[in-house]
């Protein structure tokens, strides 16, 4: 069974929304399971433990989670045009898994959400990218061959999956981006049970 990480900041319930629904794609594909976590908000108490569970919400994830994830796939609402501190101090604590190779050859992908129709989703998304890059993950997008993106007027781009938030309540996703984040789950979970069943290479 392969196990797809799926790691998010939400501040509104938005970012979250579409993580629950990346999870309905990764749990579509046979022999692959989704695993649901979050990240704390930041506060000048921040180097503090944190408790596991938070009152509401995803567990938070860990470098375990990490470590003995097939795929990983990271959401994070907009910050002018960047992903959100608390994410990006997240994936700052990875660097003894970029040390021993933890994430390499694994799959990935990202997702974000905003408020407004230009609010920097695609840079968003590929500011994402970058780390997961350093870490020698194959990064997994979307491709014209998802009709819902090429029609869609809200969220969704070919660098993944996204929600605009302009007219809807907090947590509201369309149609079109309900079907993009399912496909981008669906890619990435695909992905990784084709890598897992593949032959050893030769030495």
């Amino acid at each position: 069974m392969s196990e797809i990480l799926v790691v998010y900041y939400s501040r509104h319930g938005s970012t979250a929304a579409l993580a629950r629904q990346v999870c309905r794609g990764i749990e579509s594909v046979q022999g692959a399971r989704a695993r649901l976590r979050s990240v704390p908000p930041l506060s000048a108490e921040n180097e503090r433990p944190v408790v596991a569970v938070p009152d509401e919400g995803a567990p938070y994830a860990t470098l375990a989670d990490l470590r003995a994830a097939d795929g990983v796939i990271l959401g994070s609402p907009t910050r002018f045009g960047n992903m959100a501190a608390p994410l990006k101090y997240f994936i700052d604590s990875t660097s003894g898994l970029w040390l021993d190779g933890s994430l390499t050859d694994k799959p990935a992908a990202v997702f974000t959400s905003t408020q407004s129709q230009h609010g920097g989703q695609e840079s968003t998304l590929l500011s994402m990218m970058l780390p997961l890059l350093h870490h020698g993950m194959y990064l997994v997008g979307l491709p014209y061959g998802e009709a819902a993106l090429g029609r869609t007027r809200e969220g969704g781009s070919p660098y993944g999956a996204g929600h605009v938030g302009v007219g809807s309540t907090a947590g509201e996703l369309s149609a079109d981006e309900i079907t993009l984040a399912r496909a981008l789950g669906r890619r990435v979970a695909l992905l990784a049970t084709r890598l897992a069943a593949a032959p050893a290479p030769r030495e």
